[in-house]
Protein backbone atom coordinates (compact mmCIF):
# COMPACT_ATOMS: atom_id res chain seq x y z
CA UNK A 1 0.00 0.00 0.00
CA UNK A 2 1.43 3.37 -0.96
CA UNK A 3 1.73 6.23 1.49
CA UNK A 4 -0.72 9.13 1.18
CA UNK A 5 0.32 12.13 -0.90
CA UNK A 6 1.17 14.97 1.46
CA UNK A 7 2.47 17.75 -0.83
CA UNK A 8 1.64 19.37 -4.14
CA UNK A 9 4.28 19.07 -6.85
CA UNK A 10 6.60 21.86 -7.97
CA UNK A 11 4.49 23.01 -10.92
CA UNK A 12 1.32 23.16 -8.81
CA UNK A 13 3.14 25.18 -6.15
CA UNK A 14 4.61 27.51 -8.78
CA UNK A 15 1.14 28.16 -10.20
CA UNK A 16 -0.35 28.63 -6.73
CA UNK A 17 2.23 31.09 -5.36
CA UNK A 18 2.79 32.88 -8.67
CA UNK A 19 -0.93 33.44 -9.09
CA UNK A 20 -1.21 34.49 -5.44
CA UNK A 21 1.33 37.26 -6.09
CA UNK A 22 -0.42 38.32 -9.31
CA UNK A 23 -3.83 38.33 -7.59
CA UNK A 24 -2.41 40.44 -4.76
CA UNK A 25 -1.24 43.02 -7.29
CA UNK A 26 -4.53 42.77 -9.22
CA UNK A 27 -6.54 43.50 -6.08
CA UNK A 28 -4.15 46.31 -5.18
CA UNK A 29 -4.89 47.95 -8.54
CA UNK A 30 -8.64 47.61 -7.91
CA UNK A 31 -8.40 49.01 -4.38
CA UNK A 32 -6.31 51.95 -5.58
CA UNK A 33 -8.76 52.57 -8.44
CA UNK A 34 -11.68 52.48 -5.99
CA UNK A 35 -10.11 54.36 -3.06
CA UNK A 36 -7.75 56.79 -4.82
CA UNK A 37 -9.32 57.75 -8.16
CA UNK A 38 -7.63 60.40 -10.28
CA UNK A 39 -4.32 60.19 -8.41
CA UNK A 40 -0.79 59.59 -9.63
CA UNK A 41 -0.82 56.18 -7.92
CA UNK A 42 -3.98 55.16 -9.77
CA UNK A 43 -2.47 56.36 -13.05
CA UNK A 44 0.64 54.29 -12.31
CA UNK A 45 -1.12 50.99 -11.54
CA UNK A 46 -4.57 50.98 -13.14
CA UNK A 47 -3.30 50.43 -16.69
CA UNK A 48 -2.03 47.01 -15.63
CA UNK A 49 -5.45 45.79 -14.43
CA UNK A 50 -6.89 44.53 -17.73
CA UNK A 51 -3.73 42.92 -19.15
CA UNK A 52 -3.04 41.28 -15.79
CA UNK A 53 -6.63 40.02 -15.73
CA UNK A 54 -6.08 38.33 -19.09
CA UNK A 55 -2.83 36.79 -17.87
CA UNK A 56 -4.56 35.50 -14.74
CA UNK A 57 -7.39 34.08 -16.83
CA UNK A 58 -4.87 32.15 -18.93
CA UNK A 59 -3.08 30.91 -15.81
CA UNK A 60 -6.41 29.76 -14.34
CA UNK A 61 -7.00 27.72 -17.50
CA UNK A 62 -3.50 26.21 -17.20
CA UNK A 63 -4.08 25.53 -13.53
CA UNK A 64 -7.43 23.82 -14.14
CA UNK A 65 -5.95 21.69 -16.92
CA UNK A 66 -2.97 20.79 -14.73
CA UNK A 67 -5.25 19.90 -11.81
CA UNK A 68 -7.05 17.41 -14.06
CA UNK A 69 -3.84 15.94 -15.48
CA UNK A 70 -2.13 15.78 -12.07
CA UNK A 71 -5.16 14.79 -9.96
CA UNK A 72 -3.74 11.39 -8.97
CA UNK A 73 -0.62 13.05 -7.50
CA UNK A 74 -2.38 15.67 -5.36
CA UNK A 75 -3.20 15.55 -1.64
CA UNK A 76 -6.81 14.74 -0.85
CA UNK A 77 -9.11 17.51 0.38
CA UNK A 78 -9.27 17.59 4.16
CA UNK A 79 -13.07 17.89 4.22
CA UNK A 80 -16.13 18.79 2.17
CA UNK A 81 -15.98 22.48 3.16
CA UNK A 82 -12.41 22.76 1.81
CA UNK A 83 -13.47 21.05 -1.42
CA UNK A 84 -16.45 23.40 -1.87
CA UNK A 85 -14.28 26.42 -1.01
CA UNK A 86 -11.67 25.50 -3.61
CA UNK A 87 -14.32 24.83 -6.27
CA UNK A 88 -15.87 28.23 -5.53
CA UNK A 89 -12.46 29.90 -5.80
CA UNK A 90 -11.96 28.33 -9.23
CA UNK A 91 -15.47 29.25 -10.32
CA UNK A 92 -14.90 32.89 -9.39
CA UNK A 93 -11.40 32.93 -10.93
CA UNK A 94 -13.10 31.97 -14.22
CA UNK A 95 -16.27 34.06 -13.89
CA UNK A 96 -14.67 37.39 -12.94
CA UNK A 97 -12.54 37.79 -16.09
CA UNK A 98 -15.23 36.31 -18.36
CA UNK A 99 -17.71 38.92 -17.16
CA UNK A 100 -15.05 41.61 -17.70
CA UNK A 101 -14.46 40.37 -21.25
CA UNK A 102 -18.21 40.44 -21.88
CA UNK A 103 -18.29 44.07 -20.72
CA UNK A 104 -15.22 44.91 -22.79
CA UNK A 105 -16.69 43.44 -25.95
CA UNK A 106 -20.06 45.10 -25.35
CA UNK A 107 -18.37 48.49 -24.97
CA UNK A 108 -17.31 48.41 -28.62
CA UNK A 109 -13.74 49.38 -27.69
CA UNK A 110 -10.84 47.44 -29.12
CA UNK A 111 -8.89 45.35 -26.66
CA UNK A 112 -5.26 44.37 -27.17
CA UNK A 113 -3.57 43.34 -23.91
CA UNK A 114 0.21 43.15 -24.24
CA UNK A 115 -0.27 44.39 -27.82
CA UNK A 116 -2.11 41.21 -28.84
CA UNK A 117 -5.42 42.08 -30.50
CA UNK A 118 -8.19 40.10 -28.80
CA UNK A 119 -11.21 42.20 -29.72
CA UNK A 120 -11.68 44.60 -32.58
CA UNK A 121 -13.53 47.78 -31.86
CA UNK A 122 -16.88 48.66 -33.42
CA UNK A 123 -19.30 51.57 -33.50
CA UNK A 124 -21.88 51.64 -30.76
CA UNK A 125 -22.40 49.54 -27.69
CA UNK A 126 -24.21 46.35 -26.74
CA UNK A 127 -25.91 47.63 -23.63
CA UNK A 128 -26.90 44.35 -22.02
CA UNK A 129 -23.26 43.20 -22.14
CA UNK A 130 -21.92 46.35 -20.55
CA UNK A 131 -24.72 46.29 -17.97
CA UNK A 132 -24.08 42.67 -16.96
CA UNK A 133 -20.34 43.26 -16.88
CA UNK A 134 -20.72 46.52 -15.00
CA UNK A 135 -22.86 44.90 -12.32
CA UNK A 136 -21.09 41.60 -11.88
CA UNK A 137 -17.37 42.13 -12.54
CA UNK A 138 -16.79 44.22 -9.44
CA UNK A 139 -19.27 42.33 -7.29
CA UNK A 140 -17.79 38.93 -8.13
CA UNK A 141 -14.26 40.36 -7.90
CA UNK A 142 -14.83 41.55 -4.33
CA UNK A 143 -16.44 38.20 -3.52
CA UNK A 144 -13.30 36.51 -4.87
CA UNK A 145 -11.14 38.71 -2.65
CA UNK A 146 -13.27 37.83 0.39
CA UNK A 147 -12.97 34.13 -0.45
CA UNK A 148 -9.19 34.44 -0.88
CA UNK A 149 -8.93 36.13 2.52
CA UNK A 150 -11.00 33.27 3.96
CA UNK A 151 -8.75 30.74 2.19
CA UNK A 152 -5.65 32.29 3.78
CA UNK A 153 -7.35 32.53 7.18
CA UNK A 154 -8.37 28.86 7.06
CA UNK A 155 -4.87 27.77 6.02
CA UNK A 156 -3.44 29.70 8.99
CA UNK A 157 -6.13 28.32 11.34
CA UNK A 158 -5.43 24.77 10.23
CA UNK A 159 -1.70 25.39 10.69
CA UNK A 160 -2.39 26.06 14.37
CA UNK A 161 -4.52 22.92 14.73
CA UNK A 162 -2.66 19.78 15.74
CA UNK A 163 -2.24 17.42 12.81
CA UNK A 164 -3.91 19.69 10.26
CA UNK A 165 -1.08 21.87 8.94
CA UNK A 166 -2.37 22.17 5.37
CA UNK A 167 -0.01 25.05 4.56
CA UNK A 168 2.94 22.66 4.34
CA UNK A 169 1.22 21.01 1.35
CA UNK A 170 2.13 24.09 -0.69
CA UNK A 171 5.72 24.23 0.58
CA UNK A 172 8.66 22.12 -0.67
CA UNK A 173 9.25 18.90 1.22
CA UNK A 174 12.45 18.96 3.24
CA UNK A 175 13.46 15.37 2.52
CA UNK A 176 13.57 15.44 -1.27
CA UNK A 177 13.18 19.14 -2.09
CA UNK A 178 10.20 18.33 -4.33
Amino acid sequence: MSSPITHYGRFSRLLHWGMAALFAFQFLTAIVHFALPDTALEAAVWGAHKPLGVLLMLLVAVRLAWALVDRARRPAAINLAACVGHLTLYLLMVAVPLVALLRQYGSGRAFAPFGIPLMPGFEGEIEWMTAVGGIFHGLLGWALLALIVGHVAMALLHRRMAGEDVLVRMLPRKADGR
